[in-house]
């Protein structure tokens, strides 16, 4: 399944991530994630991140327009794809915040790209392409905020409910939403497990039948290795 996770900061993006991830890798199945498009890369060192804080604004949307560009064909070359933000986090982040001199964002430049991005990937008729749209009520988000603060937050407390809306108002425009392909994910007063199970039981409609095979294979809850006996494939225990 490729993967397109979108919402508000703090709605559990990362984490559903975490768990998909972990779901495919334990059935043998490669996983391409990119969870780096907010502000500065979380998957970076301390003092890249603490240097890309700091970029000229021009610097900051030519790097950001290059990755968002590129990552059209990760999506279209990688099966079991992670991506988190892409270009519609960009289009909320910088059209609230670019303004803001204490955001790491920037004026919202060429961000009028964003059906040409989601066109270029329905042109390759994929089958199995998902936008997810995680979100949780104003309270939740808020209760994490201060119970898991970010080192490099981008939202304000303040901010929380038009933040929502406008990840909303930009997903409703998204072409993958038109072709039916997004699920809305509410995090609230849920487990990260319960939030999983939810996830894969309404993307069944959206899967390959080879996906959907593999997720009704019995699987091992621990560490087992694959062995082939009379041409059967059996799953074994680690003992």
């Amino acid at each position: 399944m490729r993967c397109i996770f979108v919402g508000i900061e703090y709605a559990g993006k990362t984490t559903l991530i975490d768990l998909l991830t972990h779901y495919y890798r334990h059935r043998r199945l490669p996983v391409h994630g990119d969870d780096h498009f907010t502000i500065p890369d979380s998957t970076l060192s301390p003092e890249s991140r603490a240097a890309m804080v700091a970029f000229p604004d021009d610097v900051k949307e030519r790097m950001q327009r290059m990755q968002i560009q590129y990552h059209v064909e990760v999506i279209r070359n990688y099966p079991n794809t992670m991506i988190s933000g892409w270009h519609l986090e960009e289009a909320v982040y910088t059209e609230i915040y670019g303004q803001d001199p204490d955001s790491p964002y920037y004026p919202r430049y060429h961000y009028n790209f964003q059906r040409q991005y989601e066109a270029m990937v329905l042109e390759a008729r994929l089958p199995d392409v998902v936008l997810f749209h995680v979100t949780a009520s104003d309270e939740a988000i808020r209760q994490r905020m201060h119970d898991a603060p970010h080192e490099y937050q981008v939202i304000k407390e303040s901010d929380i409910a038009e933040v929502k809306q406008r990840f909303s108002d930009e997903i409703e425009r998204c072409l993958f939403t038109h072709k039916g392909r997004k699920i809305e994910i509410d995090t609230t007063d849920k487990t990260p497990e319960e939030s999983l199970d939810e996830l894969l039981l309404r993307s069944e409609p959206l899967i390959t039948q080879a996906e959907l095979a593999i997720r009704s294979l019995p699987v091992p809850a621990g560490e087992y290795e694959v062995r082939y006996e009379n041409g059967v494939r059996r799953l074994i225990p680690a003992e």
